[in-house]
């Protein structure tokens, strides 16, 4: 195997079942906000993990990237949503900053790959 190569762990957008739950969620008024962030977020976010480095896709209409190396990682924090099928995680950075990931796929798995 080439070291150069690049194996994809997970390249797509956010869960889907964050998608169907806020759409139902929006039936309500008070869910209106939940549902519009949703669709915003199945739009034009995309999630590119590999064994080099996270590529983040975002932004309105999907202009913003952000890539980061592993080594960069000081500390991952994640959270449950959807009934444990997804989850939200940040990742500290070690110049401070943060990068969010909202509802990832199969988070748990997500988390122990880059850690």
């Amino acid at each position: 195997m080439n070291k150069l190569s690049e194996t994809v762990f997970y390249e797509g957008g956010p869960a889907k079942l964050d998608l169907i739950l806020n759409l139902l969620a929006g039936i309500t008024l008070i869910g209106l906000p939940f549902t519009f962030g949703a669709v915003v977020r199945a739009l034009w976010i995309r999630y590119k993990i590999i064994n080099k480095r996270i590529s983040l896709t975002g932004g309105w209409f999907g202009k913003d990237q952000n890539q980061v190396t592993y080594k960069k990682i000081n500390e991952i924090r994640s959270v449950s949503r959807g009934f444990g099928f997804y989850g939200d995680m940040v990742l500290f950075l070690c110049d401070g900053t943060k990068l969010e990931m909202r509802s990832v796929p199969n988070f748990r798995e997500t988390e122990e790959f880059i850690t």
